[in-house]
């Protein structure tokens, strides 16, 4: 496919603004065909939440750099690297933070739900297309470097699916499905060697299950003082449960994702409202805007004012 008939977008600018307080990325698929493909361009200056969602991802990065976090493992991606991410990792793609990027970052992301190759009356030999999502434990190496031979193929097989995308007659989605299964066939065979068991994943969606009330009671509540103590006790269990298990399910301690999701909420505020800083930190849960100035700045490596002159709406 001819490189003018690609159309890339800025990655925060899409993928943010759906994030929930949950943390789930919910993307809108054609429910016609539950398979999607999105060109990304990355900047500095924005670094997206920590989520997930409810469909695989298999993400390719085109040109340039990127620090991959998936839970709280960190991983290097250098041009024609893959990533493999399942549904119930928490994870964020930014720039390297202490130097410089030279050219634009550049990356194409695959979505599908799993229902497209495995429903619920089909065989037991189509879920083995799944293997590399559903057997993802805590070593799982999510990272293919370009180098291990079968990114580039991969690649060309997303710009297929990309290029017959949106899918609305038969002949499209069997195309679509076509090449999802050969993309999945090359990660099967590279991952042929890994031993686990879908108890795993069944393990990891029954804990962000017991989690879901306090992610609904964040939505809710986020500009009021939230501790570490109310948080376990929405969900019903001890602070150190509490902890142990929101880290193992999120890759982060609570505070630290509570102040990136309010964070989210002041970046739409300062963009999109004339609201000042001050109200702005008020709004986004912040009682101490000394305080939200330093977060802000950190993970965003500007100031709310700077933020606010850039980004609002002209």
């Amino acid at each position: 496919m001819a490189a003018t008939r690609l159309r890339w977008e800025n990655a925060f600018s899409l993928i943010d603004p759906q994030i929930n307080a949950e943390g789930i990325h919910i993307w809108p698929f054609d429910p016609a065909c539950l398979v999607d493909t999105r060109l990304y361009i990355y900047d500095k200056h924005h670094h997206i939440r920590m989520n997930r969602h409810d469909y695989f991802e298999i993400f390719y990065l085109q040109a340039g750099e990127l620090v991959c976090r998936i839970q709280d493992r960190v991983f290097p991606m250098r041009s024609g690297d893959l990533a493999v991410i399942s549904s119930t990792q928490y994870h964020t793609m930014h720039l390297p933070s202490k130097r410089a990027t030279s050219g634009r970052v550049k990356a194409a992301a695959l979505y599908f739900l799993p229902e497209v190759i495995h429903a619920t009356d089909s065989t037991g030999d189509e879920l083995e297309y799944l293997a590399p999502f559903l057997l993802q434990d805590a070593a799982f190496p999510h990272i293919i470097a370009a180098r291990a031979g079968i990114s580039d193929e991969v690649f060309d097989l997303i710009k297929r699916i990309h290029a017959e995308l949106p899918a609305g007659g038969v002949r499209a989605r069997l195309a679509v499905k076509t090449y999802l299964k050969m993309i999945l066939m090359l990660l099967v065979n590279h991952y042929a060697g890994r031993r686990g068991t879908v108890e795993t994943f069944n393990r990891k969606q029954r804990a962000i299950e017991q989690l879901r009330p306090l992610f609904d009671y964040l939505e809710n509540h986020y500009r009021e003082p939230i501790s570490v103590e109310t948080a376990a006790e929405v969900i019903g269990v001890s602070k150190p449960h509490f902890m142990r298990l929101f880290k193992q399910v999120t890759g982060q301690p609570f505070v630290h994702y509570l102040n990136h999701f309010r964070i989210a909420k002041a970046q739409v505020l300062l963009a999109k409202t004339d609201k000042s800083v001050a109200e702005v930190s008020q709004e986004a849960g912040f009682c101490d805007q000394s305080y939200f100035g330093l977060t802000f700045r950190k993970l965003t490596q500007m100031t709310p004012l700077q933020y606010k002159r850039q980004y609002s709406a002209r």
